[in-house]
């Protein structure tokens, strides 16, 4: 990984260098983690003139299964604790006599930049932007295959759930035990909150799992996502409880599905992010329920849950092949519940089969 690292430092810093950089210090956790590895908490990277520097507040953590720094990077440890590393950076960076120094200005706080500029007087801060996040975008072939177990980790956890008995459980349990699951099976962690929504919560994005207890003749939709080596992926899946579903549920359910299905079959290369988001939103709203709609209808996801690029009514830009998304509609009834389909996918060119789907627990409307 030493090579990777190093090239993507690489297309950093020729990017510094024509908007006039000699060097940057990128202190975004995700960033510094995509440039050089797993770091400890708080660490920021600087892009030297001579070399490249992962300075850290204390030790490198001992922990393998979340990765280690990039080999070739010296470390540089703070002497005294409390010390702010990107402090220390900023510091490393005026000695080496440059004019100027790339900062993450959409990371730091008003304080912190004050902070840099008073240890670096000699300095002109530039604003990097979002120089790193546009890196990040497009995937190689090691970043997808950790989404892709990932994604695994993600349907085994959600398929024991479905084995299990539900009715009379709280959503918060069952968020818990499925957060349970994801560790038992490999992953780091939740890549984010798990939402488990029952009864008239059903379908909301992003609900956050109540004392409410599953009934039959519920809706029950799940959100979840494994993190593994760093890398978040999502899939969101939505059941009936108890009984066969109501006339109600399998229109709503069919709609949903429909809008999901054009959506995935509208990634592809070259596509306007925005068309993505039309081909589903138009099945739903063609269908009377434009009120309500989430903003969204996907999202690109990696190092962070919430990537770029945004499928979105006023998204700019075009997907690019090894970008990995999600697609998410979703519609809500208030009182009633609804329903809400969620796929981790990988945009492919048709030569090489399309889009590929990694989260692939079943989308049949099953009554559990």
């Amino acid at each position: 990984m030493s090579e990777v690292y190093a090239s993507r430092r690489t297309r950093l810093r020729e990017r510094c260098n024509a908007s006039g950089s000699a060097t940057a210090l990128i202190s975004r956790p995700a960033n510094v983690r995509y440039l050089a590895g797993a770091a400890p908490h708080g660490a920021v990277l600087l892009l030297g003139g001579r070399e490249d520097l992962l300075v850290c507040a204390g030790p490198l953590d001992d922990r393998p299964h979340e990765g280690r720094p990039d080999e070739s990077l010296r470390v540089h440890h703070l002497r005294a604790t409390g010390g702010d590393p990107a402090v220390a950076a900023a510091g490393l960076a005026a000695g080496e006599g440059g004019d100027s120094l790339a900062v993450e200005e959409h990371h730091l706080t008003v304080a912190r930049h004050r902070e840099l500029r008073a240890v670096a007087p000699g300095l002109r801060l530039a604003d990097l932007g979002g120089a790193v996040e546009q890196l990040r975008v497009v995937k190689d072939e090691e970043e997808i295959s950790c989404l892709r177990i990932g994604a695994e980790i993600a349907d085994q956890a959600l398929g024991e759930l479905l084995e299990s008995i539900l009715v009379g459980r709280t959503e918060r349990h069952l968020a818990l035990e499925l957060e349970r699951r994801l560790v038992d099976h490999g992953a780091d962690g939740p890549a984010f909150p798990t939402s488990v929504a029952t009864g008239p919560n059903a379908g909301l994005r992003g609900h956050r799992p109540t004392d409410r207890r599953v009934e039959e003749g519920d809706f029950l939709s799940v959100c979840l996502g494994a993190g593994y080596r760093g890398y978040r992926c999502e899939i969101g899946r939505t059941f009936v409880i108890g009984t066969s579903p109501a006339d109600w549920q399998i229109e709503l359910y069919d709609l949903v599905f429909a809008a999901q299905r054009a959506g995935r079959e509208a990634l592809a290369p070259g596509v306007a992010c925005r068309d993505v988001d039309r081909a589903a939103r138009q099945i739903m709203s063609s269908a009377g329920h434009s009120e309500g709609l989430s903003a969204l209808t996907g999202h690109g996801v990696g190092l962070e849950i919430e990537e770029d690029p945004q499928l979105t009514p006023a998204a700019m830009g075009k997907l690019d092949a090894c970008v990995p998304v999600t697609v998410e509609p979703g519609v809500h009834l208030p009182g009633r519940g609804g329903v809400r389909i969620d796929d981790t996918l990988v945009v492919r060119p048709e030569a090489d089969g399309g889009p590929e789907l990694l989260t692939i627990t079943t989308k049949e409307l099953l009554a559990l």
